[in-house]
């Protein structure tokens, strides 16, 4: 969350332009502003294209102070689906910010989540000092998540695809599968264009996906009751990840680290430990 000095505004739905030129202040992590008042092939203005010079995620922000609406709604996903038509080797979020959403908008909002990566933020306007400002709080959050089964085939692709789009996701994939097998025995190498999957047989176990510098985003999936031990473990040896709740079942876990080669060979044992939970998690599954 964050806070943000206000003017007086000519037109309450359109207020982009009114926003502090810093970003951060959304809560969104240290994006650059690419574009305010983005000119739209339909004919309406995106209010801010934003973007991490990270790994080159977009977020496309639709503001308005008052309640949220119908419009408000359907022009934040509108954006967002031309930009990343515009850009499609990107991801995309798109990021609605009202200052106020009401139940039923939310709910709405909310179901479109299980579908479309969609952040809502609300903005409150307060007096501090004499001056108005907009402070933000984050209500809806985003969690982009690899796919894990074929029910909508993924663009198939090739090691030689990897090798021009990110060959450090490449070699990650292949030092990864080394330290692994030696824990769950065979593992292959699949390719999408969104991913490189560590494969067992046909089951998808660890998904990464290309960061810049280098870095990759590394996913896999642990029981509920397998997750105090990794957390722990990460904690110890000092690697950040993130856990979130498997969209897919509420009784297991995403687990999420950002890795490059070096990570993975000087921190194998503990790789090593993540694949033994991971391992008894779907004995554990296979077992009922």
């Amino acid at each position: 969350m964050g806070i943000a000095t206000l003017g007086k505004p000519k037109n309450r739905r359109r207020t982009g332009a009114l926003l502090s030129p810093e970003p951060s202040i959304l809560g969104l992590g240290d994006l650059e502003v690419v574009r305010r008042e983005k000119q739209q092939s339909s004919g309406g203005r995106l209010d801010i294209l934003l973007k991490n010079p990270e790994d080159d995620m977009m977020y496309e922000l639709e503001v308005m102070l008052g309640a949220t609406d119908e419009s408000h709604i359907i022009r934040t996903l509108e954006y967002w689906d031309l930009e990343r038509r515009r850009w499609p080797r990107r991801t995309h979020i798109p990021v609605l910010v009202a200052e106020t959403v009401n139940r039923r908008f939310f709910n709405v909002i909310q179901l479109l989540s299980l579908t479309i990566p969609i952040i809502a933020i609300q903005a409150n306007v307060i007096e501090a000092n004499g001056k108005r400002v907009l402070h933000f709080t984050k209500i809806l959050d985003a969690y982009l998540e690899p796919e894990m089964d074929d029910s909508e085939p993924a663009e198939v692709a090739d090691e030689i695809y990897w090798k021009e789009k990110a060959i450090a996701t490449l070699g990650v994939a292949k030092i990864l599968q080394g330290v692994v097998s030696r824990v769950v025995g065979d593992i292959t190498i699949g390719f999408t264009k969104k991913y490189i999957r560590l494969l067992q047989g046909r089951e998808i176990r660890y998904s990464l996906a290309p960061r810049s510098s280098g870095k990759s985003a590394f996913f896999t999936w642990l029981k509920n009751s397998e997750s105090p031990g990794i957390t722990g473990l990460l904690d110890a040896t000092q690697i950040p990840y993130d856990l979130k709740p498997w969209n897919r079942d509420p009784g297991w876990q995403t687990l999420r680290l950002t890795v490059d080669q070096n990570l993975i060979q000087t921190k194998a044992e503990a790789f090593k430990k993540i694949a033994e939970a991971e391992k008894r998690s779907w004995q554990r599954t296979e077992d009922h």
